[in-house]
């Protein structure tokens, strides 16, 4: 052992640090924007703590920060004494933005290094506590941010969100690949959008065509975590700061999100109990 240890000493500190008190860290992505990937990150954080989890929101999209106005938190956190950051706390969660420090329509033009901080402070200055899940709402595409989360801290893993259209599931291919790259574990795909039902005959309608993240997910060997209808009180509630799933898993708009967390919660569990901690000698 002693000989082991003098090995661990040897590591650079600059790798991955798991964040204290937190169980499980999982990323939503999706390869282009507007696939409803911060719907999906509020109110799968939502469906977890409603299904009796304690639960944080890290909203790390810099170009759109649209966390703050869908969890209806728009007050600026406190900076405590010490640096550390209280996080701001809505519907249960809480939860930090990149849009709750640069409130308002200024958009935030950061390079790398910039990013890379704001990431590092989002995860370690911010005075988390116990969590068990620890939900952070990427920004769409590969990039930047998605390199210094998992160089921060150890990710669980990643939700994939696509709508079925070919163009997205084309995008959602290249964020399982971004994935891949970085060594994150793809705990499955979500299918946003994926079916209308008409208000009047109650058919369904496929607008963008369906089946197709199911389909993608196969193809990758992945879990497919649920479908999401096209829903406009899925939109109006995330526009009012009170997100469907808070109407509780027997709503007809929110159950997709609970049968959506259930299966996370499922596979982040399921993942942490193989994962039996042994450090890759890189």
């Amino acid at each position: 052992m002693g000989h082991m240890g003098g090995h661990a000493h040897a590591a650079p500190p600059q790798g991955p640090q798991p964040l204290p008190g937190i169980a499980h860290i999982v990323a939503v992505g999706s390869g282009k924007g507007g696939v409803g990937k911060t719907t999906l990150a509020v109110n799968l954080a939502i469906a977890l703590a409603r299904l009796g989890h304690r639960v944080g929101l890290v909203d790390a999209d810099i170009y759109g920060p649209n966390v703050p106005l869908m969890m209806g938190a728009t007050r600026q956190p406190r900076v405590l004494d010490n640096n550390a950051i209280e996080p701001l706390e809505a519907h249960g969660i809480k939860l930090i933005s990149v849009g709750s420090i640069s409130p308002g329509d200024k958009p935030l033009v950061m390079r790398g290094p910039m990013l890379h901080q704001i990431i590092r402070q989002f995860l370690q200055q911010v005075t988390w506590g116990e969590l068990d899940f620890l939900i952070v709402d990427l920004p769409p595409g590969t990039g930047d941010v998605v390199i210094s989360l998992v160089q921060t801290v150890p990710l669980t893993g990643a939700v994939v969100i696509s709508t079925p259209s070919d163009v997205a599931l084309q995008d959602a291919r290249k964020a399982l690949e971004m994935f891949h790259q970085v060594k994150v574990d793809v705990l499955g795909m979500v299918e946003n959008m994926s079916h209308f039902e008409c208000p009047h005959c109650h058919k369904a309608i496929d607008i963008f065509s369906q089946g197709g993240t199911e389909r993608t997910a196969r193809q990758f060997n992945l879990p497919f975590l649920g479908a999401i209808a096209l829903d406009p009180e899925i939109r109006f509630g995330g526009d009012r700061g009170l997100p469907v799933a808070l109407a509780g898993e027997h709503s007809e708009q929110a159950k997709s999100f609970y049968q959506i967390a259930r299966a996370v919660a499922a596979r982040a569990q399921q993942r942490a109990a193989t994962d039996t901690n042994v450090l890759e000698i890189s």
